[in-house]
């Protein structure tokens, strides 16, 4: 039994670095979603056989444990769906342009100090960039690696 829930953990773990790492391939992530959840319910019964037949304090931790696992997932498809909304989107694109008005109406007067009056725009600009880059995870300019997943990953592969 606990070399059938290992080896179901080790699919199970290919399979959330998997979801990390495929980008753009819609059908990709559909099998990927298709067979985590095949590899949940599976983990999930093999626990539970033992649960049932020999319910002790160590067993009911390693039953809270899995649990934890098949949460995690959730969470992480939470974290990606719950994106800033388009009122806060909104708002922010306001005050920007209210900020650059701003600066624009401060300077109508003064001609020498024109070659700051780009600073502003370019910070707002980039912050917008960046922003909008970590609430699209999978896309845009900065990749995040599942690090803990692999290094999980390389020391269950480690013989026991």
């Amino acid at each position: 039994m606990r070399k059938k829930i290992r080896a179901l953990l080790q699919s199970y773990l290919d399979q959330r670095i998997l979801f990390y790492t495929a980008q753009h391939d819609r059908l990709l992530q559909q099998k990927i979603n298709v067979r985590t959840t095949q590899l949940q319910n599976e983990l999930w019964s093999a626990i539970q056989v033992p649960a049932a037949a020999q319910p002790t304090p160590i067993v009911a931790l390693a039953v809270s444990g899995m649990n934890d696992v098949l949460n995690s997932q959730g969470y992480a498809q939470a974290a990606l769906w719950n994106r800033i909304p388009a009122a806060a989107w909104a708002l922010m694109m306001v005050i920007a342009i209210c900020c650059n008005v701003l600066v624009g109406y401060g300077l109508r007067d003064t001609i020498r100090e024109t070659k700051l009056l780009p600073v502003l725009p370019l910070i707002v600009s980039i912050a917008f960039m960046l922003i909008a880059d970590i609430d699209a995870p999978r896309h845009g300019v900065i990749r995040v690696t599942p690090q803990n997943l692999i290094g999980l990953a390389e020391s269950l592969r480690v013989p026991q």
